[in-house]
């Protein structure tokens, strides 16, 4: 993927990431689950520099200490994760993306929180935390 758009819900925000993102993943932790009103939530990661907001202004508010989270103020869409640990690189809904299927994830993180009913893709790289924390054995 070279480049992409998207947006939320009701179309009052709209974005373009214009380079190819850097991973992409489905996130099982608490807070991913509790800021999105679902069981786990599917990131890109592309560099500040590629990603730009093209009209509206999405809300933001800091959900842990040095995340800062937005979303759409009108239909409550999700929509950028940044971390403070991570200056240079922003988290963006895959599927708020028009064609999020351009984007498939590559691994499953935080399957340490992931709730009990929700099942995961064993084709995917699995990992108990975040991907620096490592794979679960023998995944």
């Amino acid at each position: 993927m070279n480049g992409t758009e998207g947006g939320c819900l009701c179309g009052a925000v709209r974005f373009r990431v214009t380079d190819t993102p850097l991973s992409s993943i489905i996130c099982h932790c608490r807070t991913c689950r509790r800021a999105s009103g679902a069981p786990s939530v599917a990131w890109l990661t592309v560099a500040r520099s590629d990603f730009t907001v093209l009209s509206g202004v999405p809300t933001e508010f800091t959900s842990s200490a040095g995340v800062t989270r937005s979303f759409c103020s009108i239909c409550g869409t999700p929509l950028t994760y940044k971390s403070d640990q991570n200056p240079d690189t922003i988290d963006v809904t895959t599927i708020s993306l028009d064609d999020p299927s351009l984007v498939p994830p590559t691994r499953e993180v935080w399957l340490a929180h992931k709730v009990s009913w929700e099942g995961t893709n064993r084709g995917l790289d699995q990992y108990p935390r975040g991907s620096s924390d490592g794979p679960y054995p023998g995944a």
